[in-house]
């Protein structure tokens, strides 16, 4: 049967209805004379009038099978290029196919991205998904098909020459087998294969060319698919990216900001938007220049240094300020942002609020002038608590003699200037034996050795510090004229007292409290200027080191017993 030669089969069958019409004439006329021999001829043309029927009825029938197969081969393309589901198309597909052609079973392979074919979808003529135990077909008649890109029919594989050796068809048993290509754009994309394991004939050159054409189809209805299916895969990937970049970008604990070209802020984090106090709502759209105001102009000019040389700028530090916040100190990174052809079409800023470490660092330089570096460096802030622990200590305290009188003399601001060349020195000394003040009291100050960290002969440190501010203050005297030169009475005492963190959360001292640091006190307010006044206690720690006299015991304030001090001439030459 040839379905595809249209024109010629209705000539054919015009004729052959013309001549039946006349042959039924002529048999009519004949019954009409009911001659004997007329009616030997009439049964003669019924008989050919009945075999002319009969060809007729095939044609028509053939006709109609064609029709069928046109308007399902029409039929299935507008189906399967209604769905852009890959698995939906390919169970379209195969479907389609083994009800067309009446196979036993329909396998379409596609290639992979390695380019290896692979079975995609395997149905029967129930419509049902064959198992992976099923998977078993010709491999030798898809391999011909791949090789030459030409379809493959078989009647009969076990008696086709050109399989009947085969150990699969022979394994199989397989019958009849039809495999089609499928292309796009010439280019083999995969392969249709049927087969029947248990009729021979089933599929002709009809059903070959039925199958090629709707493989043509169908190839087109995949690779849509398939593109779809890339294309919505690609979508999501680049949504979950976003997603991902977005919440990088949110959690990035510095600023960042990207302007356009005219220097306004196309997007910002909300690490900006805390830095900066203000939404993003409020800062897109804005000029960069006008909401940090007064490093305006000099942003600007980085700014349009970077646009122009297309160069990062790292770690520029500029002090600004902000109605919402105040003063600030930022450190700023600026970075081109270009476009795929390397323009410049923008950029990023990235921003570092460097203000509270500023506090932060000037504070420690302040405390630092009060505790030695040294300690500070050792002290962990996590074990210093609110409260108090005991702890020996070596208690200093340093007065200023004859400063009340001496003010009388002078202005507010010469005495302050005075007292500090003063108080400079002692502080020198002390924090060069690594001793922490506590406080200044007026023209005096007060100091401890052995906490908040323990120290080593921590008794003859303080004992060294107060001879380190006599030499101070004598080296004073080379710079100062004679009527600005004071002296220190110093007054030291080793004993236990309470140290830690006095106050509230808000306010607090690391101070030191005790009958000790009283002592200290006490004896210091009896030390002349220059004198350097210790207490037995003291002495007894360190008088294998240090030249003392012992003086006449003071009657402390407070005291029931006089208290017994030795006054320190110097350290001990070592020999």
């Amino acid at each position: 049967m040839n379905r595809d030669s249209g024109q010629p089969q209705s000539t054919s069958l015009d004729k052959q209805i013309q001549s039946i019409g006349e042959l039924a004439d002529q048999i009519r006329t004949k019954l009409i004379a009911l001659h004997p021999a007329n009616l030997h001829e009439a049964s003669e043309d019924l008989a050919r009038l009945a075999g002319s029927l009969r060809r007729i009825s095939r044609v028509v029938a053939k006709r109609e099978g064609e029709r069928e197969d046109l308007l399902a081969l029409a039929g299935i393309g507008q189906v399967i290029n209604s769905s852009l589901e890959l698995d939906d198309v390919l169970r379209i597909v195969m479907d389609t196919l083994v009800r067309l052609t009446g196979a036993e079973r329909g396998f379409l392979m596609l290639r992979d991205e390695q380019g290896e074919l692979s079975i995609r979808i395997a149905r029967n003529l129930e419509q049902e998904t064959l198992e992976d135990a099923e998977f078993a077909f010709s491999r030798t008649v898809v391999k011909r098909v791949i090789a030459e890109a030409e379809p493959v029919l078989t009647t009969n594989a076990q008696r086709d020459p050109r399989f009947d050796k085969e150990e699969s068809v022979i394994t199989l048993n397989l019958r009849s087998i039809l495999c089609v290509p499928l292309k796009v754009k010439d280019e083999l994309t995969g392969v249709i294969y049927a087969d029947n394991r248990i009729r021979t004939g089933l599929f002709t050159e009809t059903e070959l060319n039925l199958l090629t054409a709707f493989a043509n189809q169908a190839a087109v209805a995949i690779e849509n698919a398939r593109l779809f299916e890339s294309v919505w895969r690609t979508l999501g990937d680049v949504s979950d990216l976003k997603n991902f970049m977005d919440d990088i970008f949110a959690s990035i604990a510095s600023g960042v900001i990207t302007i356009d070209l005219e220097n306004r802020i196309t997007l910002c984090n909300q690490a900006a938007e805390t830095i900066l106090r203000r939404s993003e709502s409020q800062l897109v759209g804005e000029r960069i220049t006008e909401v940090l105001p007064v490093i305006g102009l000099d942003l600007n000019r980085y700014l349009s240094l970077v646009r122009q040389t297309g160069r990062q700028m790292i770690g520029l530090e500029l002090q600004s300020a902000l109605d919402q916040r105040g003063p600030l100190t930022l450190s700023l990174s600026l970075a081109p942002l270009k476009n795929a052809d390397e323009s410049t079409r923008g950029v990023a800023i990235v921003l570092e609020d460097l203000t509270e470490n500023k506090q932060l660092e000037a504070q420690r330089r302040l405390f630092a002038r009060m505790v030695s570096p040294a300690v500070i460096e050792q002290l962990n802030p996590d074990e210093l608590q609110l409260g108090g622990k005991r702890t020996e200590i070596t208690t200093l305290f340093a007065d200023i003699r004859g400063f009340t009188r001496f003010s009388e003399k002078y202005a507010p601001e010469q005495l302050v200037s005075i007292l500090n060349r003063y108080l400079g020195a002692a502080i020198e000394a002390i924090l060069a034996q690594e001793g922490t003040i506590d406080k200044f009291m007026g023209d005096a100050i007060m100091a401890f050795f052995n906490a908040p960290i323990p120290q080593a002969e921590h008794t003859l440190r303080a004992v060294q510090a107060a001879l380190g501010m006599r030499e101070a203050t004598l080296m004073l005297y080379q710079k100062l004229p004679p009527e600005l030169h004071l002296s220190f009475g110093i007054g030291i005492h080793s004993g236990e007292a309470v140290l830690g963190l006095v106050g509230a959360e808000r306010r607090l001292d690391y101070t030191a409290i005790g009958d000790g640091v009283n002592t200290a006190k006490r004896i210091q307010e009896h030390a002349a200027a220059g004198q350097i006044l210790i207490s037995a206690a003291t002495y007894q720690q360190v008088d294998c080191h240090i030249e003392a006299r012992q003086v006449q015991p003071i009657i402390a304030k407070g005291k029931t017993q006089p208290v017994p001090v030795y006054e320190v001439l110097g350290l001990k030459s070592e020999r």
